[in-house]
């Protein structure tokens, strides 16, 4: 039980992540995602609370059946390892999946992801989920955007980061792919224009600044269009997740 307790605490900082190359899912939902998207599982702490419903009996079964190691803790010590407000009976060990920008290879019409200083690991994971499901093919996280391993990117994309391809950047990493691949740059400024009416010929990179100081400069120099959402008089902005589905609707119109 040490050992395995050990573990998810060091697995709850950012260096035991990188060190280990592992990170935590936490949760019934997002253990049963990462075992349909087929991510490894090194192990599992679980506790009675797992099997209160017949879902989490359910996945308890899977787990053993996918020899997994699971380790019993009672609900109490496993709620000292948690880091939710609700835990659920179950913390996964798992081998988050690995991508690299050689890797992203978007056709005409395709949409790319650019997260540029996204700092709230919540808004990470929520953009994730909403442009799997908006049919973008990739993610890039740019200097300053939370970590793509965090818990709480991984609990608020819902699986999402498991089976979008999602890798991190620098500005000259990024900008560099976006001319090897022939992709039109795009980035969100409030002095923009109204997304859509425009057809796309070539792969698109998607830019979604940090709510506060927006895009950084180099990255909107290399811009060839600037989106807007129109808003209400007296509303400055909107959070960038929801901004993000809104603007990915558009683009995947005009596709």
């Amino acid at each position: 039980m040490a050992g395995v307790e050990t573990l998810i605490r060091d697995l709850r900082l950012r260096r035991g992540r990188e060190r280990r190359g592992l990170a935590l899912a936490e949760g019934v939902r997002l253990v049963e995602e990462a075992l349909r998207a087929g991510i490894v599982i090194r192990a599992a702490a679980v506790s009675p609370a797992l099997e209160a419903t017949p879902r989490g009996a359910t996945l308890k079964e899977a787990l053993a059946g996918a020899g997994t190691p699971l380790t019993e803790f009672d609900d109490r010590a496993l709620a000292g390892l948690s880091d939710t407000e609700h835990p659920q009976g179950v913390i996964a060990v798992i081998e988050p999946p690995t991508w690299t920008l050689d890797g992203l290879s978007p056709r005409a019409g395709d949409v790319v992801v650019v997260l540029d200083g996204v700092q709230d690991p919540g808004n990470v994971g929520a953009i994730a989920r909403t442009a799997l499901a908006f049919g973008a093919t990739g993610l890039i996280a740019l200097k300053g955007t939370a970590e793509l391993t965090n818990p709480k990117v991984l609990r608020g994309s819902m699986g999402a980061i498991f089976r979008l391809p999602a890798v991190s950047a620098t500005d000259t990493e990024c900008l560099a792919w976006v001319a090897r691949v022939g992709a039109a740059l795009w980035v969100t400024d409030s002095t923009g224009e109204r997304p859509g009416g425009q057809h796309m010929t070539a792969p698109l990179a998607l830019v979604l600044g940090n709510e506060g100081a927006g895009v950084r400069p180099d990255i909107e120099r290399a811009a060839s269009r600037r989106l807007a959402i129109p808003l209400q008089g007296g509303v400055e902005s909107l959070n960038v997740a929801v901004a993000a589905g809104i603007l990915l609707y558009e683009v995947r119109r005009d596709a």
